[in-house]
């Protein structure tokens, strides 16, 4: 980000690389990310005692939620145009200004014809060619929000942060590790295939961690006054 570099268009989007990248992106995709968190907190139920699980399953839906309606929130007030919307305008593909004051409903097909048109016509101007897989195609005729910041990544290094503190107070280390993995692969995933500029998923990374400590922490305070400790239903239990 600080020296100006994009990531987009730097790999041949109709590629193995490419079409790898799109299923790591798709772990966060709705309804995909909702399966996704769903495994994880199954494998995590085999690995944490049940009442670090209870604060686990509380802090990542506290986490979720708020991150969902930050994110929500946060997109339309920046109203940060796409790489490859970015791209298709100066191919004098899209107007951004009008294309991004129509519904999402209507702006599917305006990204489906400049696709057509993009992939189909050989370029004029002195912008690289770009190939898309139909997988990436459809992944772009659909996600046509605006960019800042980045949800998958948000998701995922939320979710991460989450699960990763529990696991590790339960002396797991490999999957906290598999997981800080999935979030950088889903943030290099999301510049590389023309979703998010390097600026929003930074963003997400910060505000995806700080989201995640102040989840954990409000939960841990919950627990710890309302939830009965072991100690104390013993006690009851022997009077």
């Amino acid at each position: 980000m600080l020296s100006g570099t994009s990531l987009f268009p730097l790999i041949a989007l109709d590629s193995p690389l490419a079409e790898l990248l799109y299923w790591v992106t798709t772990s966060g995709t709705a309804p995909y990310g909702a399966l996704t968190a769903i495994v994880l907190l199954g494998v995590c139920f085999t690995m944490v005692p049940r009442r670090q699980f209870i604060a686990l399953v509380l802090a990542v839906g506290l986490s979720m939620l708020t991150t969902l309606g930050l994110n929500h929130f946060l997109k339309p007030f920046f109203g940060e145009p796409r790489p490859n919307a970015a791209l298709m305008a100066q191919q004098s593909l899209l107007q951004l200004e009008e294309f991004y004051q129509l519904p999402a409903a209507q702006r599917r097909p305006m990204v489906s014809q400049a696709l057509n048109q993009l992939t189909n016509v050989p370029s004029m101007t002195t912008a690289p060619e770009i190939k898309l897989s139909n997988k990436i195609a459809a992944h772009w005729q659909h996600e046509v929000g605006f960019s800042f910041p980045s949800g998958h990544t948000l998701f995922a290094v939320t979710l991460s942060m989450v699960l990763s503190y529990f696991l590790l107070l339960s002396g797991q280390y490999l999957l906290p590790l598999f997981l800080g993995l999935w979030s950088l692969s889903m943030g290099l995933s999301r510049m590389l295939l023309g979703m998010h500029w390097s600026q929003d998923v930074l963003a997400a990374t910060v505000i995806g961690g700080l989201m995640a400590l102040l989840c954990i922490a409000i939960i841990l305070q919950f627990q710890q006054k309302v939830l009965p400790t072991r100690a104390t239903v013993s006690n009851h239990d022997a009077r």
